[in-house]
């Protein structure tokens, strides 16, 4: 807790230095309206250019601005017409036939076609014969058929519920294969650099008409990566930079100079515990852990108040399937330590945490876990990685004991859900239930939505009676915009819409 004060004085002091060093005089300060260029902090290097191989919520958000598919969505999470202009259900929730529009060409000048389309899913199902690129892909989809270069049909293996939320995914350029290197799309921006360490930038696609809102007005746009929050809030106050997301000790020290926009942004943070590595392989373990952590601690110490407490996984942006009444664990001390006891564990033990260290909130949040956890006897080594080491140790060879992340959002309670389902290849918690499984799978086969949000109820119980992982909050997504730039839009998914962000007249 005393290196969180001092992290806090230390971001007011270098927000004074910033405002004393910023003078009237100072030409990179953003007060002139005659820009022709926006920059926006992120916080994580790109996992891969390539939509196909990238796995990184951060690197989906810019890369949105590039790519499109089939179907987009808005700040409610309702799907629009993106590539597609139109779509039919048909024989009862198997077949799915799009029309896609007319004269949409790529970046390179190709026309986009039906052809890339059936490319794309293709690739993503292994359709193709090669490997699978997204296991959730090849389980859905038996065919993809293109009748003529303006009709794309998929024929799917079982009803699948939620298949308009893979309708989203980025569409690539049949044959073309510098995705990694250089991608090309349709988006309203076109990639121009990526250089390792620093930024990606892209530039205005002078020919984008896909969607009215996205447009662009800003000629180019540079996705600056930094991690370092003292940093962020100087480049912010000298204009080094006009949009960061912010942490929630820093709105009043940013003043009336940035508009700040705020709210839920569907994701939730979270410990999670390797399910099948001791200590964590026993469920009473996991459930004395529960227990003794204390999530409005952790709220309105790591976020000041700016999150909304959770008890499974899955947030209440998602107002249709959300369970509100779902009975998780108050703080018990005692209950913890009798439950350790009983698990064979009485005098506690120690654990490694890894936490990616470019996401402030989640080491914050595993300082305090840390504090709290040391009272019922467990001891915890926090380990700080790099997100490119976390993705690789613990997201896909599940190499760990404990971590801290966020799951950002999804369109769909399935892409959440089914995260803990032991068929699910990314499971990195390493929870494994038949019932949770099965459960999952009727909620994917039923188009009765009244049925289906009852059994994604279900689902988050079950995640919280087994102590699948501490599930903590949705933290809240706070943007300070420079006030140069208006129309900063939150999604219920990480996407850095900048095609609908305008100058203010």
């Amino acid at each position: 807790m005393k290196k969180m004060m001092k992290r806090v004085l230390a971001v007011l002091m270098a927000a004074s230095l910033a405002v004393a060093g910023t003078g009237c005089g100072n030409k990179e300060k953003s007060t002139s309206k005659k820009t022709d260029t926006i920059k926006i902090a992120v916080s994580a290097e790109p996992d891969n250019l390539n939509p196909m191989l990238s796995a990184a919520s951060d690197t989906e958000g810019i890369m949105m601005n590039v790519y499109e598919g089939l179907l987009t969505f808005d700040t409610d999470g309702n799907f629009l017409p993106c590539l597609a202009e139109s779509y039919t259900i048909e024989d009862e929730g198997l077949t799915y036939k799009f029309k896609i529009k007319k004269d949409i060409q790529f970046h390179d000048g190709k026309k986009f076609s039906a052809k890339d389309v059936k490319y794309t899913y293709e690739t993503l199902a292994g359709l193709n014969g090669e490997q699978p690129l997204k296991q959730v892909m090849a389980d859905v989809l038996e065919s993809v058929e293109t009748p003529d270069e303006e009709t794309v049909i998929f024929r799917l293996k079982h009803v699948d519920a939620g298949f308009l939320g893979k309708c989203i995914v980025s569409i690539q350029e049949k044959d073309y294969k510098e995705d990694e290197t250089h991608p090309i799309g349709t988006g309203p921006y076109m990639f121009k650099e990526y250089i390792q360490g620093q930024k990606v930038i892209l530039t205005k696609n002078p020919d984008y008409h896909t969607v009215e809102s996205r447009i662009p007005e800003i000629e180019k746009v540079e996705f600056r990566i930094m991690t370092d929050n003292n940093a962020i809030l100087m480049a912010l106050k000298s204009g080094g930079l006009d949009i960061a997301t912010v942490e929630p000790e820093n709105i009043e020290v940013l003043g009336k100079e940035f508009e700040i926009v705020e709210d839920m942004r569907n994701a939730v943070q979270l410990m999670s515990m390797n399910n099948t590595v001791a200590p964590f392989d026993n469920e009473k373990v996991r459930q004395a852990v529960n227990y003794a952590i204390d999530k409005d601690e952790i709220i309105n110490t790591v976020t000041k108040g700016h999150g909304k407490k959770l008890e499974s996984f899955l947030s209440p942006s998602m107002k249709a399937y959300y369970k509100e009444d779902i009975k998780g664990y108050e703080t018990d001390l005692e209950k913890a330590k009798e439950l350790l006891k009983e698990a064979g564990y009485p005098d506690g033990f120690t654990i490694t945490m890894k936490v990616p260290s470019n996401y402030q909130e989640h080491v914050d949040a595993a300082q305090v876990i840390k504090s709290q956890l040391e009272k019922v006897g467990i001891q915890v080594d926090i380990q700080l990685i790099e997100w490119a080491q976390w993705l690789e140790q613990v997201y896909k060879n599940a190499d760990y004991q404990a971590s801290i992340v966020a799951h950002t959002g999804k369109l769909d309670p399935q892409d959440f859900l089914n995260r803990f389902t032991s068929t699910y290849g990314k499971n990195y918690f390493k929870f494994s239930n038949p019932e949770y499984d099965q459960l999952v799978i009727d909620a994917a086969s039923t188009t009765v939505e009244e049925e289906r949000a009852k059994l994604y109820k279900e689902c988050q119980q079950m995640l919280a009676d087994h102590a699948a992982a501490v599930f903590i909050q949705d933290p809240y997504l706070i943007y300070a915009v420079n006030k140069n730039f208006t129309n900063m839009n939150i999604y219920p998914m990480t996407f850095y819409d900048m095609g609908s962000v305008r100058l203010k007249k």
